[in-house]
């Protein structure tokens, strides 16, 4: 659809790569040493100073992610130039993929068709967007090991990152996504991809390049002042590039979307895109950086971040902060850092209102999202694209540790313990997605739970990020190897078409399942007319109330009601009318989704009714997510376990939990902020668990 896309999608469509990118065949995953280079300027490197004990056996390694590199000595290219280019004109790149061949080799490719005769790539090697995130890696990784290797890479990195970004003329500060194996720009890439030219406007590599210039000038303000000086200026030349493209006109300004008063001076339209610029511009100014421009900027693209959450504890989305400024109905695990960049803004700012809106989303909506089964790739808002990668992984990861860091509260680093898991079997295939031995994060699992053991720079780069976070919290790392699902119970999608044709209903297939704001599951709906009702066919696993959400078009007209129940309508119904001025969007109205509670039912074969009430009724369902009140999530490694409690009730609720084997048990009880309401411990292996209305709880073996 065309909407802000990850560099990395999956599934990755393989292309025919260039034979010599290959690794040799008896050092798999292990990359070219890098030669010796003089620099010709003085090096005014501290002693490197490791900052406490590392782990002795470390999760990170950065061996895959080193094989990914590379040197390239670029042609002269107009407005394009870097730190100490004419005494070192080598700069650091990255491959953009790594395939997995025979015998568990990966070989560097590109994107787009590769051309051998010309040895180029329809988008190119490399890209921007990789090599700055790959460089907020090693920059990461020295600060937390005191490692030269990481450091060294690092600065090679950010010397190309720069080189990538146009200096001069009309376009300067931002930055061209793609290079080809030359060293050659290639601005309009195959396929196309907006803004075309890549530099000549607001973009995802933009937000990231200064996420990295922000991160890099922070560690080589006392490694290498000069290379800082470099790094500031290239930041501030970002900065106002931001500032001419979307802060200095549009800042104070809402662009309508379907009702909502929405922010028109996010990067890209994007929050996704915004936070990892506020990313880099909060470790910058925590740093001492002291551009006032960096400042301004940092505070207004938070604020427009915070104007983007929605939903309530019980309502889609779940005070989910969303993603797309153009669209109220899509949200997407990949990018989701926005509560994590409020939540780091908030320190350096001293502002506890950006605080308090990451921490309606960690605290409400991310124990959903881990409990429901993990970070989604389009809820658009039924949850259609159900593929996983590290990406969104990382994301949960991270706004869960940033919150926590914000607060204190020990509840978001329970959480953490769970979204961490992901790595190392809490997934839809049960099996890890890191390999600590190797370095590689496997590049994402399809909807139907197969893994695509590529390896690729994003999925290795955010696997990493993790990594480096889990040594640096060893209690956290500890949880997230109890990873094995052994129970699962949480929301399901019932499609409305499964109903089929009747008296007033109607399947209806559009030529496009993408509405250009949202996307219609299973690629149609049922239309009902008049007074028509239906019943959906459901498999519950326990026996619960059940929160009730339909799926359906909202218009603007109003009156046109809709009544869902279990077995049978009931309750106050819901007016799908009502949608407000449609704004910005491409098509008037928008997919939503509003619950109610229903009677209990099951467990095993069940029915939701649908009825619409008025003569003249025309309403389009999606589908109905059927939810119960309570849904848990139990993970196990050997007697130890920790199962995630998440409360969709209105009344405070109690569940025993057991597990078996273990020597005392310990559930602690949070509310939708994380704050701790309640703690008890049993002996045995059983616990009686509470959970309050829209809150959380976690329960753990004592002897974890």
């Amino acid at each position: 659809p065309p909407m802000p896309d990850p560099t990395e999608g999956f599934p990755h469509v393989l292309v025919p790569p260039p034979p010599t990118l290959a690794p040799p065949a008896s050092l798999p995953g292990v990359g070219r040493p890098r030669r010796a280079r003089a620099r010709g300027r003085a090096r005014r490197t501290r002693d490197l100073v490791r900052p406490g004990r590392p782990p002795a056996d470390p999760l990170t390694n950065l061996a895959h992610l080193d094989f990914l590199g590379d040197e390239v000595d670029p042609p002269e290219q107009a407005g394009h130039t870097t730190y100490a280019l004419d005494v070192d004109p080598t700069i650091g790149m990255l491959w953009t993929y790594a395939d997995r061949r025979e015998g568990d080799v990966y070989e560097r490719v590109g994107g787009g068709t590769y051309d051998p005769a010309t040895d180029t790539w329809g988008q190119g090697a490399f890209n921007a967007d990789d090599i700055s995130r790959a460089a907020v890696v090693y920059l990461r990784h020295h600060e937390l090991f005191g490692d030269d290797h990481s450091l060294e890479m690092a600065r090679e990195l950010l010397r190309g990152l720069t080189y990538l970004q146009t200096a001069t003329g009309p376009n300067a500060g931002n930055v061209v996504l793609w290079m080809q194996p030359d060293g050659t720009l290639n601005p309009s890439a195959e396929p196309v991809e907006l803004p075309d030219p890549s530099d000549s406007a607001d973009s995802y590599w933009l937000a990231r390049t200064i996420w990295a210039l922000g991160e890099g000038w922070a560690t080589f303000v006392d490694v290498d002042p000069d290379f800082a000086d470099f790094l500031e200026d290239r930041l501030v030349l970002s900065v106002e590039a931001v500032e001419r493209e979307r802060l200095d006109e549009s800042y104070g300004t809402t662009q309508v979307v379907d009702g909502l008063d929405w922010p028109a001076w996010l990067i890209a339209d994007g929050a996704d895109a915004s936070s990892e610029a506020v990313l880099g511009l909060s470790a910058y100014l925590d740093a001492g950086g002291t551009d006032a421009g960096a400042a301004t900027a940092l505070r207004r693209l938070a604020e427009g971040i915070a104007m983007m959450q929605l939903g309530t504890t019980h309502d889609w989305p779940y005070r989910a902060i969303m993603p797309w400024a153009q669209s109220r109905t899509v949200w997407h695990a990949w990018g989701d850092q926005m509560a994590g960049a409020l939540a780091r803004a908030s320190i350096v700012l001293g502002d506890a209102d950006l605080r308090d809106v990451a921490v309606r989303e960690t605290g409400s909506f991310t124990p959903h999202v881990l409990a429901q089964g993990g970070p989604e790739n389009g809820w658009l808002p039924t949850p259609i694209d159900l593929t996983q990668i590290a990406y969104g992984a990382d994301a949960t990861l991270q706004n869960l540790l940033a919150s926590g860091d914000a607060t204190g509260r020990e509840s978001f680093d329970e959480l953490a313990g769970v979204a961490a898991a992901w790595y190392f079997g809490n997934n839809p295939a049960g099996e890890p997605m890191y390999d600590p031995a190797t370095g590689r994060t496997y590049d994402g699992i399809d909807t139907g739970g197969t893994i695509n053991r590529n390896s690729g720079a994003e999925s290795t780069i955010h696997g990493l990020l993790s990594m480096i976070e889990l040594d640096r919290r060893p209690e956290v790392a500890t949880w997230a190897r109890v990873a094995t699902r052994t129970e699962h119970v949480t929301w399901q999608v019932v499609e409305a078409e499964s109903a089929g044709d009747g008296p007033r209903a109607e399947v209806v297939t559009p030529e496009s399942a993408w509405t250009g704001e949202g996307q219609w599951s299973g690629g149609a709906n049922l239309q009902l007319d008049g007074r028509a009702r239906v019943s959906l066919a459901v498999d519950l696993p326990t026996r619960d109330r059940q929160w009730l959400q339909p799926v359906f078009h909202r218009t603007t007209d109003d009156g046109q009601l809709l009544q869902v129940g279990m077995d049978t309508p009931r309750g106050r119904p819901i007016d799908t009318g009502g949608a407000g001025d449609q704004g910005v969007t491409p098509t008037e109205g928008y997919l939503a989704v509003e619950g109610r509670l229903s009677a209990p039912a099951g467990p095993g074969e069940a029915t939701v009714a649908l009825q619409t009430l008025r003569p003249k009724a025309e309403v389009a369902v999606d589908a109905v997510l059927v939810q119960p009140a309570l849904e848990w999530l139990t993970l196990r490694d050997g007697s130890r376990a920790q199962v995630l409690l998440r409360s969709f009730d209105l009344h405070r609720r109690t569940r025993r939990v057991v597990v078996d084997g273990a020597e005392g048990v310990v559930a602690t009880t949070f509310d939708s902020l994380g704050r701790e309401v309640t703690s008890s411990t049993s002996d045995g292996d059983s616990i009686v668990a509470v959970v309050v209305p829209g809150g959380f709880t976690v329960v753990r073996s004592a002897d974890g």
